[in-house]
Formats: structure tokens, sequence, C-alpha cells
């Protein structure tokens, strides 16, 4: 942009003002018409103080290029000219030979064989057939030896070079057009022509189109044609701070960016900036259109289908407004008749053909939007749209091979378009070509996401072949951003995934996080309330298994416990105790014996804590159980031991049961029963250790005090051999 900047903007307005007139000289309307509104963007450069030279010299060009004696013929064919009667203006100006009047005669002739093969053609003919294009081959030849003869200006190798395009003979064309530009840089038409062949930026950059400023609108222009947005909006940004700030043509530019960039506010807020200052024009009105469109604007799109019929209805861009509007009321069939009459007012309208498909494909009509598709791709073939359509209408019929072909052909012309990697990978998994497919959704994540589903494609792709790891993770980032997913369904998908991936695992607190969210679906209301269900029950399961663990982790210890201190005390209590049995004088007086003492304190004992002989371990029961019975101090004769145990065994229970009786007396009836029954069971046993099933402390013995026993002793004294405690 040094160029740009180093040139006065008074010095760009006189070229302007010389381009207008020269190219309406020539009646290259489209060129004039440009170059006028830059013109006007220029109204703050003020060059009206020139000197009267240069007054002189901007009138004389006027008629610069045209034999005096050439006048009148000039003057008739140009007013033909202006009301669209070219062959009579072509041939008013037949033999002139000035270089005005002779290229006025070619494009004339030019612009009559065009409106012929226009008019002829139809909606389902082929916009490139060799019959429709057979009435150029005579200008053709006729252009051709006039550039031989070195006859033609700028102007006329620019007319040569459209003929070669028409004609499918492009480098040719190519190089005709850099040439007419090198010799006329202010002729916009012939960048418009050069466009179109520039198929990448590495050519463009490559072209050889001299160091004039207008290069850099071109170069703009070309980009937003490559989709090169962000290239193309850096220079536009230039060339306004360069002054070119008031331009409406840079303006509209602009919007067409941000559309591009899918910056839908921003580029409806530039067109209405645009028709606030140019309230009646159409220009690009069909994509401020088809903004409107995505933001479902229905009262917006009304007023400006009405406010363009009311300018010009027959404007094809007018016929596409309406299209539209009848498209977002789903009137489908009145939205093609409206597409079908802006082409018949222009067949070479892109935008029709491609909306027109599009409105085929809502009627299901899959042969007519192809055909529509493919006559969008003959008027120009960089219209990723037109592929990308192509692309859908086959895969609708499943002719995947030929899906896969258009979808690659749309992602080579927008290779940082999400939609088109996502098409490309759809396409790859239905064609059992995984590997493909994953890099097709890893490229559109990374490219930045425009639909929002690329990354939940990957985890259903991911747990279709059985990696759920991936999926899992793939399903974890897609479902980050809730607000971001446009499809709620497969947003409740993934809620649904991750809910039972994490009930399997056992994480119950996620599971039911996940599961709760889905709540908010009809479709998966049923089952998440199932699963819902499943953890509660998995949850109830677990604690209890728990509980129980607890409880017997605890249990197990207290038994440890116990079962050493009982051992501890078997221990202790297994020593052979010599002392004196305690007997009941006849005076009735109360004694304490060792045996009743026992009884009673292992009654209380048991009465307070059941559990302690529950405890025991099972050989120490059994070791109590087998005891022998206590034993007098002075054994008997080995004769009659067998009588002598029998008397000593009913004596000692004829004591125990009267020191039991004497013992009820002042214990409670609880324990006098108890006492009785222990009693009873003793005498039934015949001198069996008394209370076997009752426990008593150690201390409970050695409370019995040596003095005690000797003063109660009426001087019968007994030995008990072993005492064990249950």
């Amino acid at each position: 942009m040094q160029e740009l900047f180093s040139v006065q903007l008074s010095e760009v307005k006189k070229e302007v003002r010389r381009g207008i007139i020269e190219c309406s000289k020539r009646g290259l309307l489209h060129s004039t018409k440009w170059l006028a509104e830059m013109h006007h963007g220029l109204s703050d450069v003020h060059i009206d103080n020139a000197p009267p030279d240069d007054d002189r010299s901007f009138s004389e060009c006027q008629l610069e290029g045209i034999a005096p004696s050439e006048y009148s013929e000039y003057f008739l064919a140009k007013s033909y000219y202006d009301v669209r009667e070219y062959d009579r203006a072509a041939h008013a100006v037949r033999n002139c030979e000035s270089d005005v009047p002779r290229f006025l005669h070619l494009y004339s002739t030019y612009m009559a064989r065009e409106k012929r093969r226009l008019d002829s053609t139809t909606d389902q003919a082929n916009l490139n057939e060799p019959n429709q294009m057979r009435d150029l081959t005579d200008l053709l030849n006729t252009l051709r030896a006039e550039h031989g003869r070195s006859r033609l200006d700028g102007y006329g190798i620019y007319l040569y070079g459209v003929v070669l395009k028409a004609l499918n003979l492009n480098q040719a064309a190519e190089q005709m057009l850099i040439n007419a530009i090198n010799l006329v840089p202010m002729l916009w038409s012939a960048y418009l022509e050069l466009s179109p062949l520039v198929m990448e930026k590495k050519k463009l950059m490559g072209l050889q189109l001299g160091k004039h400023w207008m290069r850099h609108f071109f170069m703009a222009h070309t980009y937003l044609e490559l989709y090169l947005n962000d290239d193309g909006l850096k220079i536009f940004e230039d060339l306004q701070a360069a002054g070119f700030s008031k331009s409406i043509y840079i303006t509209s530019q602009l919007a067409l960016v941000y559309h591009n960039k899918r910056d839908v506010d921003k580029a409806i807020e530039l067109f209405q900036a645009l028709l606030e200052s140019d309230p009646y024009r159409l220009d690009n009105v069909d994509t401020y259109s088809n903004l409107l469109f995505v933001k479902e604007m229905k009262t917006e799109m009304a007023q400006l289908a009405h406010k363009a019929v009311s300018i010009n209805k027959y404007r094809p861009e007018t016929c596409c407004v309406i299209g539209n509007y009848y498209s977002i009321r789903c009137d489908h069939q009145v939205a093609i008749s409206y597409f079908q009459r802006a082409l018949k007012l222009n067949p070479k309208y892109l935008a029709a053909w491609t909306l027109m498909g599009h409105e085929f494909m809502e009627l299901k009509n899959t042969n007519a939007a192809i055909q529509s598709y493919r006559k969008a791709v003959e008027v120009n073939k960089r219209d990723y749209r037109a592929w990308y359509g192509l692309g859908q209408a086959y895969e609708i019929i499943k002719m995947h091979y030929y899906s896969l072909y258009y979808f690659k052909i749309a992602h080579q012309l927008r290779p940082y378009d999400s939609r088109m990697l996502v098409a490309l990978g759809e396409t790859y998994e239905k064609l059992e070509k995984c590997e493909n497919a994953v890099k097709c959704y890893w490229k559109a994540c990374d490219v930045g996401d425009i639909e929002g589903i690329a990354m939940y494609k990957l985890a259903s792709l991911h747990e279709k072949l059985g990696d759920h790891e991936t999926a899992v993770h793939c399903y974890m980032l897609y479902c980050e951003d809730e607000r971001a997913a446009t499809d709620k369904q497969s947003l409740y998908q993934g809620f649904m995934t991750l809910a039972n991936y994490y009930e399997k695992k056992g994480d119950f607190e996620r599971a039911a996080c996940y599961a709760y969210k889905c709540l908010d679906s009809d479709d998966r209301k049923t089952e998440a309330k199932a699963l819902l269900k499943t953890i509660d029950w998995k949850r109830n399961s677990e604690w209890q298994k728990k509980t129980k663990a607890a409880t017997a982790a605890t249990t197990t210890t207290a038994n440890a416990e116990t079962s050493s201190e009982d051992e501890m005390e078997w221990e202790q209590l297994d020593v052979r105790v010599r002392v004196p049995f305690t007997t009941i004088s006849d005076s009735g007086k109360t004694t304490t014996t060792t045996a009743t003492t026992t009884t009673a304190t292992s009654t209380a004992t048991t009465s307070t804590s059941g559990a302690t002989s529950a405890r025991l371990p099972r050989n120490v029961a059994e070791g109590v159980r087998r005891s022998q019975p206590p034993q007098r101090t002075q054994p008997a004769p080995a004769a009659n031991n067998t009588a002598s145990t029998s008397a000593a065994a009913a004596a000692a229970a004829a004591a125990t049961t009267t020191a039991t009786t004497q013992q009820q007396s002042v214990e409670t009836p609880a324990r006098s029963s108890s006492t009785a029954a222990a009693a009873a069971t003793s005498g039934t046993t015949g001198g069996a250790t008394t209370a076997l099933d009752e426990t008593a402390p150690a201390g409970d013995i050695t409370s019995v005090t040596t003095d005690e026993q000797q003063a109660n002793n009426d001087g019968s004294s007994m030995e008990i051999s072993t005492v064990s405690i249950d």
C-alpha cells in the first residue's frame, strides 16, 4: 500500500473524472457507474479551482478519439446504444475509422449477439452450449484481424479478451485482459473480467499489473472472490484510511466481507448504514436479504421486499429479495417462481441459481436441485455453495462417492470452513473410511467449528469404533459449553453417554449430575429417570455393604479385645486357690459362702452385661463345663471314694441350698429366681459346680477374707480345688 499513499488524492480524482468520460463515450456503463461512485466518494477533494488550461483540456477530452467528420454518425449510434438498440447502433458506425466510433461498432455488435443469445436461453438450457456461442465466431475473427494489424487500443483489446473468455479460451483471454489493464488502468470492467480467471492467491500475486493505484481495488475484490476475507478486509480498511472513507463501493464490500466471515450482525449494520446514505440502491440488496433470512427477521424482509418493488420490480435483485421472503414463509413453490423470474432477466445471475437449488432441496426434488446447482457452477466455478449443494444432493440419493467429490471441491474453495470438513467427515464415515473421518473432524475443531457438531461427530465415531475412553473425552469437551451447542438432542445424547459411563465406573455423583441434566429433554427423560433409580439403588447397596463392613470390623475389634481380656482373666483364675469353705450355722445367722457370693455377683453381672459370657471362646466354655466339682480338703479312703464323694456332694448341695435361701431374703426377686434355678440345677447334678453359666469377677472371690472365713467357720473346713469362672 505504499504506492497508494504516495499518490495525491487530487490526482486520483482527476484520473477518475477522465476515466468516467472515456468509458461513457464508449458505452461501458458499468465502469462509468463504478467510477462515478468513486468520484463522489472523493467529494472532499477539491479540484474545481484548476487553471483554465485544465478546464479546456477537460472539455476537449469529451470529443477526443472521434474524427470531426464522424460526429454525426457517432452521436446517432450512441443514442441508439443508450436505448439498447444495439444492431442499429452498430450499423450506424459501420464505416467509421476513428478509435471511439470503431470501438462502439464492435461493442454494439457484441452486445447485440449477447442479447440475442440470452433472449433465446431458457432456464433449462445450457448457458455454455456451442450453438449459443456460434454467433461470436465472426466477431472473434474480426477482432483477431484488427489486433494483428495493431488497430486495437486498450478498450479494443479488452473487448477481444471478453470474447475469448466467452468462448472458454481462458489463457488467451487472461493475457489480453492484462494488456488492456496496463494500457487503460482506469477500466474497471477489465478487472472484473480478469478476477474469475484467478483461482489462487499465488497466481494473483504473480500478475503483472503495473504500479497503478487501481490494482489495490482489484486485489481486494479478488481476495473476496477467493474467500480470503482477512486479506481483503485489510486492503479495504487501508483504502478507507487513505481517503476513500466515503466511498459507497468500499462500504458495500466491507459488508460482503463480514457476510463471508459470518459476522451477521456487523454485516447487517453496514447494509443498514448503506441504505440510509443511498436509499434507492439495489446493488447487493440480495445479500442483505440473505442476512435477514439467517436472522429470521421476517418484518424487515417484508419491508425490504416492498421497497425493492417500489424502486424497480424488474431487477434480478428485486426478484431474489421477494423469493427469499416467500422462502422464509415456507412457501417454496412461489419462491422458486421468483427465482426463475430473476433468471429470465439475467440467466447468469448466480445467486438465483444457488437459492433455487436450495428451494428444490426443501421440496425433496433432488434432480431439479442438482440441475440448478450445476447451472450455478457454470456461471461461477468458485461458488462453493453450489459445489456444497451438489454434495448434499448426491448424499441424499446415497451416491456417496459423487458426494465426496463435490465436497472435496467445496473444501478446496473454503479450506478453513468447518462445514465443508464436517461434510467430508460424514461422507468418509459412510464409506467406512474412519481414519479419514477422524482427521476431518479434528481439523474442523481446529479451524473453529461453526455449527458446533464436529466434536459430537468425533465422539460418536470413537464410540462406534469401541474407543470408549476417547469418546468420553470428546463428549466431555462437547458438553463443556452447553450454550454453544446448537443441536440440543446431541447435547443430551452426550449427557446420557457420560452418565452411563460414570455409573459403570461407580462415580455416582458425576453420573447423577449428567443424568439430572437429561430430565429437561422429552426424549431422554424416561431413560434418565431409570438411570437415576439405578444409581440410587446402587448407592443404597453400597452404603449397606459399607455399614456391614464397618459393623463387622467393629465387632471383630471388640471380640479381639474381649478375647484378650478373657484369656487374661482365665489365666489369672486358673490358679488353684485354697480358701476355707464357709458354712451356715444352725442358729440361722446369715453367712456368705464363696459359692453364694459367686452366684449373686454373677447374677448381677449377667443382668447388667449379658453379653459377656456369650463372647467367651468356645474352648474356654467347654473347659468350665468339664471342670471337677469342689472336693473336701481331707480326702476319703480309696475304698469308700464313691460313697464319700456322694455324701460330700449331698452335704454341699444342702449347704448351698440353705445359703441360697438365706441370700434370697435380701436380693431382688429376679435375682432370687435366678439363684434358685442355679441351686436347683446344682442339686440335680449331684454336686456340680454352682452357677456354671454365671460369671463372677475374680475380685468377688478375693473379697472373702480369711478372717471372716475363720469367724464363720464351725470347724469343718473345705477346699475349693479349682474355681472356674464362665
